[in-house]
């Protein structure tokens, strides 16, 4: 007769096997998903083998920690610690899902790391990858699990870390609906390490053992960069002009932004709201529907230039926000006033700007309460209110700046979380050098 615990186990494995069929099943479906995607500018057309396990880069010699980072904010967060493994004498090898993220990183990465697309989650694909890098450490970052890759990583012999986990409320309802299979895939990681107590309180309802919180890896990004040249002609536009960012908006979003711009114009001669949509192939469609409201737009993908009279620049562009907040001291952050949980508030506070938000932040809950705690965030509690918050901010000079100074404060203070980070994945590679020896 099985034990409650063979039990579990087999049902797991039972779970993972009908997963598995499934992607096989759909294989042959793939390349055409590949086709479609990149005809969207969601994939590269040059380096579209990547995503079934292909390489394009040489495996460097010697020891290799592999980090997936799903996309740009999680690629990002990463950087000092690609920074710390590199000072170690490693290679790192960093794989992300977006065309973004993939640029952003060929930027960025320093010397000693690589990056390629992630393989698709297929049998074949997830094999193919790892038998030609055949990396030393495999680590998970935030929230994204594959059950092929990480089981065919877990059966070779990889040690697995899953780091600056985040598990939302919503993430953590939707995997007790499968308990054993979420608890068969992060049984297979040696090191879990959560970005703050709510998610290691959810990771240990979902199976997971001792999990770690050694702080949030964001906390400690460097500040995001921008175009010297850009930003002076932008700035050289603008002038003078008082100037607020509504940024990684959402679907409705935008509308409120021009809603405070309209209500806000008035007494704000010469007002310039900047739009940034968290999903810039929305550009085209955002801009039309604020024309139809009788405001000016200017439209930077189309590369127009901001006039005395634009009310509204639209900065429908991918990595560019590190310009962008550059260019105003005031900032609301987008996906608060949408179901969506928000989106990082170190990037603007890092860029001294006084920050705004909504309600909805599970995304960020304990950074935006230690942001509203310092007196460095408005906390709006529906739409109407962001004009009146904009407006009080343009209005005050001496309480925007005590709020841009507050925000800058808490995130140019470490958490120390890299630190931490790279030591727990470092003891994880003494650990197998030894178990090898």
């Amino acid at each position: 007769m099985a034990t409650g615990s063979s039990h579990r186990m087999e049902s797991a494995g039972l779970g993972y096997a009908a997963y598995r069929l499934a992607t096989r099943a759909i294989g042959p479906a793939l390349p055409l998903l590949l086709a479609l995607r990149m005809r969207r500018g969601k994939e590269d057309a040059k380096r579209l083998s990547e995503r079934c396990g292909i390489p394009s880069l040489d495996r460097p010699v010697g020891k290799l920690v592999w980090i997936h980072a799903a996309s740009v904010g999680e690629s990002l967060s990463v950087l000092p610690l690609v920074d710390r493994l590199i000072a170690e004498g490693l290679h790192v090898l960093v794989t992300t899902g977006t065309v973004t993220s993939a640029h952003l990183m060929e930027e960025r990465l320093p010397d000693g790391a690589i990056h390629q697309f992630a393989a698709l989650d297929h049998p074949a694909y997830t094999a193919r990858f790892l038998d030609y890098w055949k990396p030393d450490l495999a680590v998970w970052v935030e929230s994204e699990f594959w059950p092929n890759l990480i089981i065919a990583a877990h059966e070779r012999g990889i040690p697995l870390a899953l780091i600056n986990a985040r598990i939302t409320q919503r993430s953590f309802e939707g995997w007790q609906r499968f308990p054993r299979f979420i608890g068969n895939l992060l049984g297979r990681f040696s090191v879990l390490l959560a970005q703050d107590e709510a998610s290691a309180r959810r990771l240990e309802g979902l199976g997971a053992h001792a999990v770690g919180t050694p702080g949030n890896l964001k906390h400690d990004a460097a500040p995001l960069t921008a175009d010297e040249a850009k930003l002076a002609a932008l700035r050289d536009a603008i002038g003078a002009r008082p100037v607020w960012i509504a940024t990684n908006t959402h679907e409705g979003e935008e509308q409120v932004a021009a809603d405070a711009h309209l209500a806000l114009a008035p007494a704000h001669p010469g007002l310039l709201t900047l739009i940034v949509p968290r999903h810039p192939a929305r550009g085209t469609a955002i801009a039309a529907e604020l024309k139809k409201r009788g405001l000016i737009v200017t439209q930077r993908s189309l590369n127009e230039t901001i006039t005395p009279s634009t009310d509204i620049y639209l900065a429908d562009t991918l990595g560019e926000l590190g310009l962008f907040y550059r260019l105003a001291d005031i900032a609301f952050i987008g996906g608060t006033l949408t179901n969506t949980g928000g989106h990082n508030p170190f990037e603007p506070a890092r860029l001294h700007s006084a920050l705004i938000a909504g309600p909805s932040d599970f995304n960020f809950a304990e950074a935006y309460a230690s942001f509203e705690k310092a007196d460095a965030m408005i906390r709006i509690g529906d739409a109407s209110s962001l004009a009146n918050a904009v407006g009080r901010l343009l209005d005050n000079t001496e309480e925007r700046k005590r709020r841009c100074d507050a925000a800058e404060a808490i995130a140019g203070t470490s958490s120390g979380a890299t630190d931490r980070t790279a030591a727990a994945l470092l003891s994880l590679l003494v650990t197998r050098g030894t178990a090898n020896a």
